[in-house]
């Protein structure tokens, strides 16, 4: 069963292939090359690099990962869930008072307002006024589509008769708990996912982190996540989380740096790379990724022409309220109803495209608030229709 990325459990989403290495790698790189000429990337996007803290509790280890990262990075996530921070303010302000002063952005992962020793609505309100602009916002319930469709234990909805009842239901709860009382106080809010990614902006998040976890599809990722994010006028970003369920966990450098390459070239805001636990000075963190960031982050201030840039022309629709997996023909629908009889087509069928047109797609549900987008696009196809 899968468990949230803070687990040491191994994870459903996280399997290892690692014979597909190479071939990812060379995919990717050649799916991006073939994009830099055509499609020039505009030299003003704003985009944020970052790291995510998850492997500690300590504020010391905090201003170490800061020094180690400030000179190529612009965002820090302060995403332990840790004792420290939650009855500690003292230790929350001194951390992200640093992670201010080393002209970082702040997004602080909060986990619930009743778990800690002090008003963290009262603490996001002081930092807007304190941090400006440079306080992003909070990361806010960790991969509430994820424990949705796996069935977790803290899945939202735990039954219901009809996928519109579910949908309904579950937008309703993440909204009017996890989010709406949260952007009355901070500017931002976020989460990280690796599913139901259209219903999670439905319920007013302001930006997910797509995860990329072990060798599942990238493209079909941004496919759900990016289409979800247009439709709701949204920013998106990814979070590179564990390829492996045992050290290293990481990705190689290499891999990493294509990872990063295709984020920002089909359009993502913000990339972020996730480290728990801790196995090194600096938790799964290692020379060859601090390095690799500094790689990319020099691209993108010296040759950011040079990532390109992937627009979304192929639009593939699914029924409204199917809150499918998409990780196998067999997989949950909302994680309380088995594959049905679309389950195995809309699988073969987004398989299919992403082979074949790679991140120039995109996946919308249908819903009258896509219609004005689809002009958008030269290709539409429909669940119900036979792939040409």
């Amino acid at each position: 069963m899968h468990t949230n990325k803070y687990s040491m459990s191994p994870l459903n989403h996280k399997i290892i292939i690692p014979t597909t290495i190479t071939l990812t790698i060379v995919l990717i790189l050649t799916l991006i090359l073939s994009f830099n000429t055509t499609n020039p990337q505009t030299q003003n996007k704003e985009f944020y690099l970052g790291i995510e803290y998850a492997y500690g509790n300590k504020v010391s280890e905090v201003k170490t990962l800061v020094d180690k990262v400030k000179n190529y990075t612009n965002l820090f996530i302060l995403g332990s869930v840790d004792d420290t921070f939650k009855f500690n303010q003292t230790a929350l302000d001194e951390a992200s008072d640093y992670i201010i002063n080393a002209k970082l952005h702040l997004i602080v992962l909060f986990t619930g307002s009743d778990q800690y020793t002090y008003s963290i609505f009262d603490w996001m309100s002081n930092a807007q006024q304190k941090y400006g602009n440079q306080f992003l916002g909070v990361y806010r319930y960790d991969e509430p589509g994820g424990n949705q469709i796996d069935n977790g234990p803290t899945s939202l909805i735990k039954s219901g008769t009809n996928y519109p009842e579910v949908a309904q239901n579950y937008t309703n709860t993440l909204k009017s708990i996890f989010v709406d009382n949260y952007l009355q106080t901070t500017p931002k809010i976020f989460t990280a996912d690796y599913g139901l990614y259209w219903f999670n902006y439905k319920a007013n998040y302001t930006t997910l982190f797509i995860e990329y976890v072990g060798n599942e599809s990238r493209t079909r990722h941004i496919a759900l996540g990016r289409a979800a994010a247009e439709t709701f006028e949204k920013d998106w970003g990814v979070i590179i989380t564990w390829k492996y369920d045992q050290p290293p966990y990481l990705e190689s450098g290499d891999e990493l740096y294509c990872d990063l390459a295709l984020a920002y070239a089909c359009g993502a805001k913000y990339a972020a790379v996730f480290s728990y636990p801790a196995i090194g000075k600096y938790g799964t963190l290692t020379d060859e990724h601090f390095e690799t960031l500094e790689k990319f982050w020099n691209t993108l201030h010296t040759e950011p022409n040079s990532l390109g840039s992937i627009q979304a022309k192929i639009a593939y629709v699914v029924p409204a309220d199917y809150g499918f997996g998409f990780r196998r023909p067999d997989d949950t629908i909302w994680g309380l109803f088995p594959a049905d009889e679309l389950s195995e087509k809309i699988y073969t069928d987004v398989k299919t495209l992403t082979d074949r047109y790679g991140a120039e797609l995109n996946i919308f549900y249908d819903e009258p608030k896509i219609t004005p987008l689809l002009k958008n696009y030269s290709t539409i196809l429909y669940w119900n229709q036979t792939l040409p």
